[in-house]
């Protein structure tokens, strides 16, 4: 049954609250599921104030001298046999004492018992002696006071102080630095719990020497120190008490999320394989990005050198520069889909060699990156083409008119592309244009199966590319838009400008297609790599998912409750 809340919206109700929606985070995996019961509920018995200390600290004989018990009543409590095994509620001034068992006497049950103990109790009586804590003590100690919140609700006792050679300033200055940044928030009261109990009940002592023992005891002064921690009351004590038993049921929540075994295995392997494809994903995007940059700047270039040489006599830019524009053109994007194939090639290879040939290949998407250009030629003459070929005519320019050829020949037919094809594959030099990833070719006049056709592709991919640059050109050679009136400066700077500004859109526009359609394609492809992984990576990834599922849930718990306990605190 989870906490019920109560309606006063208080740092009790806060602290149930949470109590509640940590329940439903706990229940909702089977890893966690049995450390609900552990959760605080609402709870208005008395506070609950646990002795913790070492065996044979004093702890029963500070609780019958704090209880002012008869001596009968000290002997069956101190000297019951055998020693407190577990946590013994004792009844003092409306609150509960808890006498926990010993510590560090080597019993496992004795220890894991005082450890259930501490959380459940609202404030701390933590016991020492005179004879000082050793190392395994003090850590204990500053556990409780530190990570287990309890130095706002605590009270040091060094118990034992009449024993023989026990300097009291000495000690005191001892058990300060072993509480290192807690001396001055957590009270320390020196007492002999021996010396009280026999005070009151030894009825040889005269009055004189009874109240000498008593008062020396410092068992008053614990009183008072305990009254002031219980001053403020359940409502004002416990919520402080309930948030940091809630921190703590988060932390062994979070320990229960540490994995080991097969299922550390599984998750170690997931995670490789998803930093994997990351890092091939991510070098690609990387090469993606400078690529298409690299375009655009060539483009704008290539768009100043048109501009720079229109001619002040007739406002037209010379064949030769517009062939090598043209050329430029070509060259940016035929480069940019060179560097980029490259780059998925190379995290290709990468992901093969570590995992192997069922990686799948990216050439199929990687060819039809051209494809869709080559649709460009159109089955009549264009515009654009039109245009060069006037302007080539009528500047008979060689250059030009080749340009134009070469446009006609490979973008007109299939059969003429696989014609350059095997023109291409005549030389080593162009066998090396054709085949750079090696998968076309068998050498110099070879093809491989399959290839021939793949070659013929890329060459219509070209193609496309010298369309889409004839395309750009067209306000460069379109002569018919030439400023009417040469004779006026301003016009041909306009002409440039207008030039300069065009070839400004293009290059924006293409950097962001080339990008865009990069993106998609790497995409697709790491989608097909990621299901052919599927089945070595699909239960570390459920693990790992669940994990930060459940990971993210408590830790967001967790820091609302640390905000709620410091609230508290003040």
């Amino acid at each position: 049954m989870g906490p019920r809340l109560t309606t006063d919206g208080g740092p009790s109700a806060r602290v149930l609250a949470l109590s509640a929606r940590a329940e439903e985070v706990l229940n909702a995996h089977p890893r966690t599921r049995d450390l609900t019961p552990s959760l605080p509920q609402a709870d208005t018995s008395p506070l609950r104030i646990a002795l913790l200390g070492p065996y044979s600290a004093g702890k029963s004989m500070l609780i019958a001298a704090l209880r002012r018990l008869p001596a009968a009543e000290v002997e069956k409590l101190v000297d019951a046999a055998p020693k407190t095994q577990k946590a013994t509620p004792h009844p003092w001034n409306g609150v509960t004492l808890v006498d926990l068992p010993g510590t560090l006497s080597g019993n496992d049950e004795h220890s894991a018992a005082a450890r259930r103990g501490v959380r459940g109790a609202d404030a701390l009586m933590i016991v020492t002696t005179s004879e000082l804590p050793g190392e395994a003590e003090t850590r204990a100690i500053l556990q409780a006071l530190d990570t287990d919140g309890f130095a706002d609700r605590s009270v040091v006792v060094i118990n034992k102080m009449s024993a023989e050679n026990s300097d009291r300033d000495v000690i005191l200055d001892e058990i300060r630095k072993r509480l290192g940044p807690f001396a001055d928030r957590v009270p320390i009261v020196p007492t002999d719990a021996r010396d009280y109990v026999d005070a009151a009940n030894d009825l040889e002592l005269t009055d004189e020497h009874r109240e000498l023992l008593a008062s020396e005891s410092g068992i008053d002064a614990l009183t008072a120190e305990l009254r002031r921690i219980i001053t403020p009351g359940v409502e004002g004590v416990r919520p402080k008490a309930q948030a940091c038993e809630l921190l703590r049921v988060l932390a062994d929540a979070e320990q229960r999320w540490e994995l080991d075994g097969e299922e550390l295995d599984a998750a170690q392997t997931a995670k490789r394989a998803e930093e994997s494809v990351s890092r091939a994903k991510e070098g690609v995007l990387d090469i993606l990005e400078r690529e298409s940059d690299v375009v655009a700047s060539r483009i704008r270039t290539a768009g100043g050198r048109a501009a720079d040489s229109v001619s002040e006599k007739n406002g037209v830019v010379p064949v030769d520069i517009a062939v090598a524009v043209t050329g430029e053109l070509v060259d940016a994007r035929t480069d940019f889909y060179v560097r980029f194939s490259s780059s998925v090639r190379a995290a290709c290879d990468a992901l093969v060699a570590e995992y192997g040939d069922g990686v799948p290949e990216p050439e199929d998407w990687v060819n039809d990156v051209d494809s869709p250009e080559a649709t460009l030629a159109a089955p009549t003459e264009s515009p654009y083409e039109r245009a060069i070929r006037e302007a080539a005519e009528k500047a008979a320019k060689v250059g030009a008119g080749r340009l134009y050829e070469w446009i006609k020949k490979v973008a007109g037919s299939s059969e003429r592309a696989a014609d350059v094809a095997d023109w291409l594959n005549k030389t080593r030099a162009g066998q090396k244009v054709l085949d750079a990833g090696g998968k076309i070719t068998n050498g110099v006049g070879k093809f491989k199966p399959w290839g021939k056709g793949k070659a013929a592709d890329k060459v219509a991919g070209w193609a496309g590319k010298v369309q889409w640059a004839v395309a750009v050109m067209g306000p460069v050679l379109d002569v018919k838009s030439v400023v009417q009136d040469q004779s006026k400066w301003m016009a041909i700077n306009k002409r440039r400008q207008a030039l300069r500004d065009h070839f400004t859109d293009v290059a924006l526009g293409q950097r962001t297609d080339l990008a865009d359609a990069g993106e998609q394609h790497l995409s697709e492809w790491i989608a097909e790599v990621e299901r052919s992984l599927s089945d070595l990576t699909h239960t570390g990834a459920q693990i790992i998912a669940a994990r930060e599922t459940a990971l993210t849930e408590i830790r967001s718990l967790r820091d609302e409750v640390e905000k709620l306990a410091g609230q508290a605190t003040d």
